[in-house]
């Protein structure tokens, strides 16, 4: 059940009739020596810290370590609450948790990288609004993460999860990628339809730079999990609705790394470009360097 890119894991899901998420489970079974039972529980265990973590920041919003975010997610629940969100309420829900998540996160919280600290809400925040609007139970919310896990994989190995060498489209690209295959295969996708959402999550966010304000984890990194988010259900729709994508999966993965690459070393979480760079940004990293805000 080894295998090294998307079309080697297309064939072992063709050859063994089963889901990336089997193929996955059954590789990961192999590799570690741990059996099929141990390894669900392990990731049901990541998906209730995933879960607490969302509800966390709702329950009682606690300000960044920063001072730059804290208490978004709140503000997005109470107007759902209220109206009817205009961009949905799977959406609405989705970019609740996700910038939730991200505000656990940037308070010294209890987080799941997914896959890092910078992108960790949009995984969450994805499966808990599809679990929520649908009505799903438990236990078939755990074999998508094993989906998001082999893609994951599979862009860790081929291209780059960091932001520092690939900028934000490969920590937040590679994080909506990983939910959009997941929420395609929860959703009934074969695996060439999850690989297409995979790689169209990556192409719609191609060139996305890395510029934290002050080089905190907090802004714009918090929309940006939102942004990834919506990303990946629009990307998620498009699959299972039959829209294909031109560029296979491998191929948009080594796009995904050239493009990094090309990245200047300023857009590169060096917080000495983009946004980091501008007057307001500025001001605030000499007021952080000087005390909290």
């Amino acid at each position: 059940m080894q295998f090294k890119s998307g079309a080697e894991l297309l064939r072992l899901c063709d050859e063994n009739r089963l889901p990336i998420s089997a193929v996955m489970l059954r590789r990961e079974s192999e590799m570690r020596g741990s059996s099929p039972e141990e390894l669900t529980a392990r990731m049901a265990a990541s998906y209730a810290v995933m879960k607490k973590g969302a509800l966390k920041a709702l329950a009682g919003p606690r300000p960044s370590m920063g001072g730059l975010i804290g208490g978004e997610a709140a503000k997005i629940a109470a107007r759902r609450e209220k109206t009817k969100p205009v961009c949905g309420v799977v959406m609405s829900r989705a970019t609740c948790y996700a910038m939730g998540i991200m505000e656990v996160n940037a308070s010294m919280g209890l987080i799941v990288a997914a896959p890092t600290a910078g992108s960790s809400g949009v995984l969450p925040g994805v499966l808990l609004a599809v679990e929520e609007e649908f009505g799903l139970d438990q236990g078939s919310m755990i074999p998508p993460l094993f989906t998001a896990a082999a893609i994951g994989c599979l862009i860790t190995r081929n291209a780059t999860v960091s932001g520092a060498e690939g900028g934000c489209q490969a920590e937040v690209g590679t994080a909506s990628a990983m939910a959009a295959a997941s929420v395609a295969e929860l959703m009934g996708a074969p695996p060439s339809f999850c690989l297409a959402a995979a790689s169209s999550a990556l192409a719609n966010m191609l060139g996305l730079v890395c510029d934290p304000v002050a080089g905190l984890v907090e802004v714009p990194c918090q929309k940006r999990n939102a942004l990834g988010a919506a990303n990946a259900l629009v990307s998620a729709e498009l699959a299972l609705s039959g829209v294909g994508e031109l560029v296979p999966f491998d191929e948009m993965v080594d796009v995904l790394f050239r493009v990094g690459q090309r990245i200047p070393v300023e857009l590169r979480e060096t917080a000495l470009g983009g946004i980091a760079a501008s007057p307001t940004a500025c001001s605030i990293t000499a007021r952080l360097n000087h005390g909290p805000l």
